[in-house]
């Protein structure tokens, strides 16, 4: 069986890395390890448009052309394929569309929008979502039916991380070996939350992030305290702050209030690495890291449960580690890439059936 694989990013560079141990794979969603489930997938050659529509319209034209027979068409989001997905809806493009739903699917307010909205989620075959709480909010919308949506336990490239510990680079520098509590997060943070609890407690936190001109100009307001280290990054580089996350203790999470799992790939890595978390209080995640045993959850916007939980573990170093081992124990058992990659296969084998039906 054969898939068109569709990514919003050049997606070569990053496969050759993770043949390398260079770049996790679960970031691929599915595509290191559909080869093992008999689907070869045919990878689409990105382009960079600053519009979307330039950008929806060369990918249309780019999947339309492919002359290399297949079976379905895969996306790892909707983003970019509006066009194709109007015209499987149409009835004009008559393979089954797979793709993932990063958020809920929701009402639009006017009711003209809400009924062309309704009719493009026809166009969508099966949707694969990383809680069961976006489903039944999708659900909500009316759009979209229960055999549509897909519960996948997305989770860390474990293969990938377990080579890191083992070939982790020793610098020779102090300051690379007494990081205790660390963030890495780009989209949704809420770094003026994060930022006064660790000016208040004083213990030491490294912030990697993208430039931003709101998140410089927050994180300048504070580099006067020698406990908080700010370094931006530029470009995809999940191996290199993988390295940073594994010389750490704790690693924090620390996100604004959006209907969506922010924070999960910070998460998920976290559990892979054997790290306890401290994290904001997201319903929208699938597992819940108290009831796991495997961190703190802390309200949104609440500054002192942030100084509670981070005083809390810096103070209690072996309950830390019972955390990180409760974390990496959740990854092995479901929320990991050998895994979720079985559930999606499983899933589009059985829809490419139907179709042939």
């Amino acid at each position: 069986m054969k898939i068109y694989y569709y990514h919003t990013r050049p997606i070569q560079e990053a496969l050759n890395e993770w043949e390398n141990h260079l770049h996790p794979g679960h970031i691929l969603y599915g595509l290191t390890h559909f080869g093992k489930y008999g689907i070869t997938p045919i990878i689409h050659r990105y382009r960079r448009f600053s519009s979307r529509l330039r950008f929806s319209l060369y990918n249309f034209f780019e999947i339309m052309r492919c002359k290399e027979p297949y079976d379905l068409l895969y996306g790892t989001s909707f983003y970019g394929l509006e066009l194709i997905i109007f015209f499987h809806a149409l009835g004009f493009y008559r393979k089954p569309i797979a793709i993932w739903h990063h958020q809920a699917v929701v009402r639009n307010s006017g009711k003209l929008k809400n009924l062309i909205s309704r009719f493009y989620y026809k166009g969508i075959d099966q949707m694969f979502f990383f809680s069961q709480a976006l489903i039944d909010d999708s659900l909500k919308s009316g759009k979209v039916t229960a055999n549509q949506l897909h519960l996948i336990h997305w989770g860390a490239d474990l293969a990938f991380y377990d080579y890191l510990k083992q070939h982790l680079p020793d610098t020779g520098k102090k300051e690379e070996k007494e990081k205790f509590f660390i963030s890495t997060g780009k989209e949704n943070r809420d770094f003026n939350t994060l930022l006064k609890a660790f000016s208040e407690t004083g213990l030491p936190i490294d912030i990697f992030t993208t430039p931003d001109r709101e998140y410089e100009h927050l994180l300048k307001q504070y580099t006067s305290y020698a406990n908080i280290r700010t370094h931006l990054t530029s470009g995809i580089i999940p191996h290199k702050l993988a390295v940073e996350v594994c010389r750490s203790k704790v690693v924090v999470i620390c996100c604004l209030n959006y209907p969506y799992t922010v924070g999960l790939t910070t998460l998920v890595e976290a559990f892979a690495l054997g790290l306890p978390v401290i994290c904001s209080r997201n319903p929208k995640f699938e597992m819940d890291i108290e009831k796991e045993g495997a961190g703190i959850y802390v309200d949104y916007n609440d500054i002192e449960d942030w100084k509670q939980a981070i005083n809390y573990l810096y103070t209690h170093p072996e309950e830390a580690e019972q955390m990180g081992a409760n974390g990496r124990k959740l990854a092995e058992q479901k929320f990991n890439l050998e895994h979720y990659s079985r559930e999606l296969s499983e899933i589009l084998i059985a829809t490419v059936k139907t179709y042939r039906k």
